[in-house]
């Protein structure tokens, strides 16, 4: 029986490969970000966060006393001159760029009736959810190519499903999920996927000053067809697999990670 033959190396072992490989988280001080930030590091790798928010990154640093494995870096998505010192002190630091992650994002969804919705809120939202994917993309493409990367944008389940009021928010995400699909196809062998959180209880992810225990109901976790509401390093372990070579022949692909409540039939 003849060998089989590999088009391609076999993955390397998840033990093996992220020593030296490093990730830039954006939105990485708190919530899912650092849920994202904290899973690269457990896994081997060094992780640059960009946050706006520096009391956060601070506190996010001397938390994980990891070194010189992470870094800290004020950033401002919705700004190109933010993106551009953001990917290149990752770059000055550490040499390369291995992966992307594109969390950062204005997390709250409502923003009222859409006739009385100002235009500058509407903006806002698409430049910073949407924009600041693309110019972290556009900035750090270069460097991913080099690295043969990936990228993993942070969309939403609600790209897919809505509540009332939302219009914005859910066009945005939306828009990440379009662009992480043509993104996969004009930048590959740089893999580009998306991951669309849930409800993600994040009270305790944030910085010393603001953290809190969740106030969650057993009504809350068991509506969740697993029994639970999600917690970042739910997104944290999926980010880190599409990261990594385990995941080389996935690309362009949408992963939703709600505990299965987006399947789940809902009746009055």
């Amino acid at each position: 029986m003849p060998s089989l033959k590999h088009a391609s190396p076999s993955p390397t072992p998840a033990a093996t490969e992220w020593p030296g490989k490093v990730v830039l988280v954006t939105g990485g001080a708190q919530g899912i970000g650092k849920g994202i930030a904290e899973a690269v590091l457990e896994a081997g790798g060094s992780v640059v966060i960009g946050d706006l928010d520096a009391e956060a990154g601070k506190a996010c640093l001397d938390q994980w006393d990891v070194g010189d494995r992470a870094a800290f870096v004020v950033l401002d998505v919705a700004k190109e001159a933010s993106v551009r010192r953001f990917v290149d002190t990752a770059l000055r630091r550490f040499g390369r760029i291995d992966g992307l992650v594109n969390n950062a994002g204005i997390a709250d969804p409502v923003t009222g009736p859409l006739e009385q919705l100002a235009w500058s809120e509407w903006k806002r939202r698409i430049d910073t959810n949407l924009g600041g994917t693309f110019l972290c993309c556009k900035h750090a493409l270069p460097a991913l190519k080099a690295s043969n990367g990936a990228i993993v944008n942070i969309s939403s389940s609600r790209a897919h499903q809505s509540e009332p009021d939302t219009e914005a928010y859910a066009a945005s995400k939306g828009g990440m999920v379009a662009f992480t699909h043509a993104l996969a196809i004009s930048a590959g062998p740089v893999r580009v996927n998306a991951i669309n959180p849930g409800w993600i209880a994040v009270d305790d992810w944030k910085k010393p000053s603001q953290r809190r225990k969740p106030k969650l109901s057993a009504a809350d976790h068991t509506q969740h067809p697993v029994g639970r509401v999600g917690l970042p390093p739910d997104i944290g372990g999926l980010a880190v697999f599409l990261l990594s070579s385990q995941a080389g022949f996935v690309t362009g692909e949408n992963f939703t990670v709600d505990g299965g409540m987006s399947r789940k039939m809902q009746y009055v």
